[in-house]
């Protein structure tokens, strides 16, 4: 199917052509003349439609080379989406007069939707779509308002059973008026603060100011909620009722024994340490309940107000087009913002992504440069310990290494990436009772995925270790770990136990005496290095067993040129 995207010029057409197809888009002369147009592909059902936009024209009587081209793609159209400027109704139904006594089917696209609440300007979008014989849809090219409803309305296209041919032009525009005069009414309406807001908010210097904020205030606020329950909640509830009854077990057990190593660990100066001693029922217990969940109670809090409010969409429109050069669009932020609080979701979240294609750059690049909440909460609390500039260092090299393996990506990985239609709601106060009922179902979920998890692998993990496994694994190991990265070989212990949980694995380097330096490298390259279990698996469902295995090489050889690079540049 081939649609022509028709319209005046200025009327925002361009804008609705990239929402419509998105990334890939070819521009070229139409044959014979240097009038240029673009064309892209967007995804309708099952098929696969191609989207042409036409020259902008007044009229399809030409008086210019643009508008005789105009005319000519018309010929070869199986369907017209003809854009119209909603705060000039008047200037731009004389053109979708014309249109419908082409005998084409037509659908209308109210653009520029916005700024008729804005201008005090009223329309009657049902009657105007009775009047024409048409659909009528409202859309804000812009932000992607609409869009949606556009696409879903398309096969809706028709050709109008009011006969329209052979009017005069005199008679088009009497026409013209008539309708206006019926749909329209003006007034005069002053903006809330809310308008403006959502202005700015979409705005390209303005949003950008604003999303800056609101995640510079979004991830203070995680950290001094997680902070919050760590310090007067998790902490205080071990220290007075586990601690006790876990030296009590550890007297019982006798110091030096298997299941004392198994069950406590080792005791520090004494006394259980609940990062050092690496026990079940010590380490164990307290890395996914005292440590991360805190984190994870204030990231899905923060979330949930943000979704609810309605500034995620804004935000999805802000990062388009950075999104666009690594082969996404704007809404793949979404899966990206989830991965900061658990990869899981993440990966899961990629199925909002429509081609294959562009599932497996997210899911990949989620993978290798998002940490979740738990190693960001080890990292924070690890490596902040030796300055808030190197807990900077671990950032940046995960946001740079995002962003040049995704452009790389975009180059190489082959495939159709439509583009995805998202509604942008006005912006809302949330009902708390809805916010607590979402934190509630991913906390929960947390829990169930995590703790057994976590149990499991410090089990593994002690019976591994007092066989000598892993002093084999980091013998092998040794000449990769300290001579291109600058670790100590027992280093390889940790980055193996963060194929099982990355957060447990960042906690037994906390023993190992590193330098800054060493912290921030072992730090990234466990972020990047294999996922954990949980994601590993995700990822085999998600993006079946070839493309994960892909997926998983990109995430090896990026982790140990990027820790390579950081051991030579620190």
């Amino acid at each position: 199917m081939r649609i022509l995207l028709v319209g005046n010029p200025n009327v925002g057409k361009s804008a609705l052509f990239s929402r419509l197809t998105g990334i890939h888009i070819i521009a070229s002369n139409y044959p014979g003349t240097t009038v240029e147009f673009t064309k892209g592909h967007l995804k309708l059902g099952e098929e696969q439609a191609e989207v042409i936009d036409v020259p902008g024209t007044y009229t399809l009587e030409p008086t210019s080379k643009a508008e005789e081209v105009a005319v000519e793609m018309l010929k070869d159209g199986d369907l017209v989406i003809d854009v119209v400027d909603a705060t000039n109704l008047e200037r731009n139904l004389n053109l979708t007069l014309q249109l419908l006594e082409r005998q084409v089917p037509v659908i209308v696209a109210l653009n520029i939707w916005d700024d008729t609440r804005h201008r005090g300007i009223s329309i009657d979008v049902a009657k105007l779509e009775e009047l024409l014989g048409v659909p009528v849809v409202p859309t804000v090219g812009v932000t992607g308002q609409g869009i949606k409803g556009l696409v879903r309305r398309l096969p809706e296209a028709k050709v109008p059973k009011t006969a329209y041919s052979g009017s005069s032009s005199d008679e088009r525009w009497a026409r013209v008026g008539n309708i206006v005069s019926q749909v329209q009414s003006l007034s005069h309406r002053h903006h809330t603060w809310r308008d403006v807001l959502e202005d700015v908010s979409d705005h390209p210097v303005g949003g950008v100011f604003i999303a800056l904020v609101v995640l510079l205030a979004t991830f203070w606020v995680i950290r001094l909620i997680g902070e919050s329950i760590i310090g007067y909640v998790t902490d205080p509830l071990f220290e007075w009722l586990w601690t006790p009854l876990l030296m009590k077990v550890s007297l019982a057990l006798g110091s030096g024994g298997f299941w004392h190593s198994v069950l406590i660990g080792n005791l520090i100066a004494g006394e259980i340490d609940y990062f050092q001693s690496f026990g079940l029922l010590s380490t164990g217990f307290y890395i996914p309940l005292g440590a991360v969940l805190p984190y994870i109670v204030s990231f899905y809090l923060a979330l949930g107000i943000l979704e609810d409010v309605g500034y995620l969409p804004r935000l999805a429109v802000l990062m388009d087009t950075l999104m666009h050069r690594l082969g996404l669009h704007g809404y793949a932020i979404i899966p990206t913002i989830l991965g900061f609080g658990c990869n899981v979701p993440a990966v899961m979240a990629t199925r909002i992504l429509e081609s294959r294609r562009q599932r497996f750059i997210a899911a990949t690049l989620i993978s290798i440069g998002v940490p979740c909440a738990a190693l960001q909460a080890m990292i924070i609390g690890l490596v902040g310990q030796q300055g808030g500039q190197y807990v900077a260092m671990v950032y940046g090299s995960l946001f740079a290494s995002w962003v040049i393996i995704g452009l790389i990506l975009n180059r190489i990985v082959k495939g159709f990436s439509p583009e995805l239609l998202v509604e942008i709601p006005p912006y809302r106060l949330p009902p708390w009772r809805v916010i607590g009922e979402k934190l509630w179902l991913r906390v929960s979920g947390f829990i169930k995925e995590a703790l057994p998890i976590v149990l499991s692998t410090v089990l593994v993990v002690n019976i591994l270790y007092t066989l000598g496994v892993f002093d084999a694994i980091a013998n092998i190991a040794a000449p990769i770990v300290s001579g291109l990265l600058g670790l100590p070989k027992e280093t390889v212990v940790a980055l193996v136990i963060g194929f099982l949980r990355k957060d447990v694995a960042m906690g037994m380097l906390a023993p190992l005496a590193l330098t800054a330096k060493q912290l921030v490298i072992s730090s990234t390259v466990l972020a990047m290095f294999f996922p954990c279990v949980a994601t590993f698996v995700i990822l085999a469902r998600e993006l079946r067993t070839r493309d994960t295995l892909k997926a998983t090489g990109i995430m090896v050889a990026a982790a140990l040129i990027v820790g390579s690079l950081q051991n030579l540049i620190l």
